[in-house]
């Protein structure tokens, strides 16, 4: 689940207005896909040659119009409630429904990038499916937790001498999560599929570093590898992976930020979807880009688009 957050214009990207006015239509012409008679915006001439394995949504609505990625990543508005508790993210429910593919695999990821919107950098809560099924985030504290300071030797020895204590009916969840988090750590799966070094230079050059990182402000960086580490990870075992992708609040020179974002978009999300087909496993893969929000049809006096939560957009591919 790719999040542009603060909402990707849709009518600049997947939906050009040609035939509109010019404060409408703004400066992007289509281009031709890959499918005849579909056309999507010039930034995206990759994305466009293989428009076969894509799918675009030009009509999502229910937005809430908030910088806030919970929509996205649960499909409920933050003001949701069950019983009391927020509803849990996508990849919580697959870890609740599905479960892991491997013990020493988490079932959910979240390589949402840190940002100065805090609500931006949300992966997804476990909500009321409970901790057990919230998603792993490899970040410097967790990524530090995966390298203990003990050999196997002496860290079998300690679960043995864990085990040993014995567990009545409240400590049962506890041995759970205790066994899961042995199983972590005694296995290289989950630090391997993090570690791009280990991937073929000529795949981390496709797919491209995103750098250097504009508009950025207060948001996510347009960080490519984070889309290789994304294959890598469901390639290991992971069921979901949510991942931030730049700052499209474009409520100024919204044409420039698009062709910096989108260019870098078409690279990354056209390689990922390239590697994940060459590997055989676009098919059992889905892609989904999308923002929480739309932006206006009428471009204002800054050559911005401001906030339009009437209709937004979303880019599919694999599944």
């Amino acid at each position: 689940m790719f999040f542009s957050e603060s909402g990707p214009p849709h009518q600049d990207m997947w939906d050009i207005k040609e035939k509109a006015p010019s404060e409408i239509r703004g400066e992007f012409s289509p281009i031709s896909t890959s499918i005849p008679g579909i056309q999507i915006g010039e930034c995206f001439p990759k994305i466009a040659a293989m428009f076969d394995k894509f799918t675009a949504i030009r009509s999502v609505d229910g937005c809430e119009g908030s910088h806030d990625a919970y929509q996205c990543v649960s499909g409920w508005g933050r003001k949701d409630k069950v019983s009391g508790s927020t509803y849990p993210g996508m990849g919580s429910v697959a870890s609740k429904v599905l479960g892991p593919t491997h013990i020493s695999v988490p079932a959910c990821v979240g390589l949402t990038d840190g940002t100065g919107h805090k609500p931006w950098s949300e992966s997804g809560s476990a909500g009321y499916l409970g901790d057990q099924h919230k998603p792993f985030k490899p970040n410097g504290d967790m990524m530090d937790n995966l390298k203990p300071n003990l050999d196997a030797s002496r860290l079998n020895e300690r679960k043995r001498l864990l085990n040993q204590v014995g567990v009545n009916s409240l400590q049962i969840n506890a041995s759970i999560f205790t066994e899961e988090s042995f199983s972590v750590l005694n296995s290289s799966k989950l630090v391997d599929a993090l570690d791009i070094s280990k991937e073929d230079p000529k795949i981390r050059a496709k797919y491209g570093t995103g750098k250097p990182f504009k508009y950025q402000y207060d948001g996510a960086p347009t960080d490519n590898e984070n889309l290789l580490i994304a294959r890598r990870l469901v390639e290991a075992g992971v069921r979901s992976v949510t991942l931030t992708y730049g700052r499209w609040d474009s409520h100024g020179a919204n044409f420039d930020l698009v062709r910096d974002h989108g260019s870098k978009l078409d690279q990354c999300v056209s390689a990922l979807v390239d590697d994940l087909d060459e590997k055989g496993m676009l098919d059992d893969v889905l892609v989904v880009v999308w923002g929480e929000f739309g932006r206006t049809p009428k471009i204002n006096k800054g050559a911005g688009r401001d906030h339009w939560p009437q209709v937004s957009c979303a880019l599919l591919a694999g599944g």
